[in-house]
């Protein structure tokens, strides 16, 4: 295995990042006269400011040196209001770039969700739900910061510090020797803190990463880990991630502290050292005291120019980071989408076919599907039943194309559904997942998720089938009950009946439950299952259930093992001719319970 230097991979990284910066034009667009603006705006604002020495120079070798007090307060009102100018264009210039960086960083938000949206489940499992959190909150944050000082700095330090080398060298040629000293030096600090810094600012990003995920880790799981007295280990857990951050930032928080100081001092050795030369050369008359002060300015401001500069390159790194992190998702190709021949399904009968099917996630070894082959039509209810791990969640997860199956076809009314609009395929599907799913809002806006356009005589209909009316009768508000986030505040046959409701709502032609009526208890499930086979009609129903007594009216049931079909059949064939069905059946049911 060849191995790569890191600061190749960090060179890589801030490459990548670097080049992302750059596609900041096209979200600038819109923005693009603002910024014009803006820019106008900063060259007023260093004009201005580029006065001022001038302005100084004027009142002491005219107005002090004379003893003119006309002519210094003529002069400070004038420098006062180019002052006041100044600042007055610096406010402007901030809210604009506020303005520009939030617009900007909103539309790139915008369309990184949209890109995980389109994400199927071998991306998730790329892209951890934490990272992905991250990505979308704190490193766009990143970059809405670098745009600010891109507008604000970038644009004005130049413009400044230009204008005080030629101010400067204009006053006092013979000093300019000390703007090049003072530049040289301003070069080795600004190289010193990329140096160091870079490679803790991708350190920091992973390390956010990482505290989010043992956050949310703990949120989800606090009953878990109370039910284990377990609080002192994840406080541990949760406070390893925290002092790792922690003494990360610190380190970068000293050398961007130890920055300022460093610019200080050195601003001070200049003007120590121009007074020095300064006065020699003043006590020989070859400079007057008014061009020495306005010459120590011009210093100051170039050296200032230096200052907004670095702070500006100090955040370049970290944000080239977030923007390499932010690029790596939308530079993602989603392994499911629509292919460039995909067909519309008008009129979808719900006929699905495996043809040989083979499934292997990505980067396993081995596959988890073994040559699946079955048909399942309208009006035809298939179950699977088999071990824990046996593939059966694996095999309805290829039917909405959560995943792409690795060989073989999956058929949907005879044509592959890789060939099939993505939209058109899931709009016939009704999928119920294992863990009932429910968002925040009423049960009302839970249960129309599936159709928005469902009448309330609609949504009472699909509740009565999924059993679960004593839910919506039991609460005073009804429909408008709330759910709180993740459904927290029902139980989980409850999140499972309302989640079956809400397939319902949706009237699909083909119906996916993976698992769905575990939580239940025999008798709704059996109520249930039989209110559901009289209302899904000549519609599609494919069931995963680990109770026999689930699957046991099934027209068709295929048992799994292994990833491997092993018996397929009615409930009475596979318990004559399949072995590890009646192992299943005999484990939970007695001989007259199954007769």
């Amino acid at each position: 295995m060849i191995m790569v230097p890191w600061y190749h991979k960090i060179t890589y990284k801030v490459e990548r990042g670097l080049s992302f910066v750059t596609r900041l034009i096209k979200y600038s667009k819109p923005y693009i006269f603002i910024i014009l603006g803006a820019i106008v705006l900063l060259f007023l604002q260093a004009m201005c400011d580029l006065a001022l020495p001038d302005f100084m120079s004027e009142i002491i070798n005219n107005g002090i040196a004379n003893g003119d007090s006309g002519y210094i307060f003529k002069m400070g009102f004038e420098m006062l209001g180019v002052t006041i100018c100044s600042a007055a264009f610096a406010v402007t210039v901030g809210y604009l770039a506020a303005r520009v960086a939030a617009g900007m960083c909103r539309t790139l938000r915008k369309e990184l969700f949209e890109k995980v949206e389109s994400f199927s489940n071998a991306e998730f499992d790329k892209f951890s739900t934490s990272s992905l959190i991250t990505r979308t909150t704190n490193d766009i944050t990143q970059i809405q910061m670098l745009v600010v000082l891109l507008i604000r700095m970038m644009f004005y330090a130049p413009i400044l510090g230009v204008g005080g080398v030629v101010h400067a060298i204009a006053n006092s040629k013979s000093m300019s020797w000390i703007i090049f000293l003072a530049v040289i030096v301003l070069l080795c600090i600004v190289g010193f803190m990329f140096i160091f810094a870079l490679p803790k600012f991708k350190m920091i990003q992973t390390l956010i990463d990482r505290l989010n995920q043992v956050v949310r880790e703990n949120l989800e799981g606090m009953s878990v880990i109370r039910a284990f007295n377990t609080q002192q280990f994840e406080e541990q857990r949760f406070d390893k991630a925290n002092r790792e951050l922690t003494s990360t930032n610190l380190f970068v928080n000293r050398l961007m502290a130890g920055m300022m100081p460093s610019m200080m001092l050195l601003m001070n050795l200049i003007t120590v050292l121009i007074i020095w030369v300064g006065s020699k050369q003043v006590s020989a008359f070859q400079m007057d005291v008014g061009e020495m002060m306005a010459y120590m300015q011009y210093v100051m401001q170039i050296i200032m120019a230096f200052l907004l500069m670095s702070l500006t390159f100090i955040m370049v790194p970290r944000a080239s980071v977030s923007a390499a992190r932010i690029a790596d998702v939308l530079e993602t190709m989603p392994s499911v989408s629509d292919a460039e021949n995909a067909q519309s399904l008008a009129n979808c009968r719900g006929f699905i076919e495996f043809k040989d099917v083979c499934f292997r996630y990505p980067g396993a070894e081995e596959d988890v599907l073994h040559n699946i082959s079955f048909l399942s039509g309208p009006g035809q209810t298939t179950a699977f039943i088999g071990s824990t791990g046996c593939g059966k969640s694996t095999l309805l997860n290829l039917i909405p194309r959560f995943y792409d199956a690795t060989e073989g076809e999956v058929l949907l009314d005879g044509v592959n559904i890789k060939n099939i609009l993505l939209q058109d395929l899931r709009k016939n599907l009704g999928y119920v997942p294992q863990k009932g799913i429910l968002f925040s809002g009423t049960i009302g806006s839970n249960l129309i998720y599936g159709d928005k356009n469902a009448t309330e005589e609609m949504i009472l209909a699909a509740a009565d089938i999924a059993q679960a009316t004593e839910i919506i009768e039991e609460n005073p508000e009804k429909l408008d009950a709330p759910i709180a986030q993740g459904g927290t505040n029902v139980s989980g046959g409850q999140k499972q009946r309302l989640s079956i409701a809400r397939a319902i709502v949706k009237k699909p032609q083909i119906y996916i439950f993976d698992d769905s009526f575990s939580a239940l208890d025999f008798k709704t499930d059996a109520a249930l299952r039989a209110r559901l086979k009289n209302s899904t009609g000549n519609t599609t129903v494919l069931i995963v259930a680990q109770r026999i007594s689930t699957v046991m009216s099934a027209d068709q049931i295929i048992v799994l093992d292994q990833g491997r079909i092993v018996g397929k059949g009615t409930h009475s064939e596979l318990m004559k001719n399949c072995e590890i069905y009646r192992e299943i059946a005999f484990s939970q049911l007695s001989q007259e319970e199954l007769a």
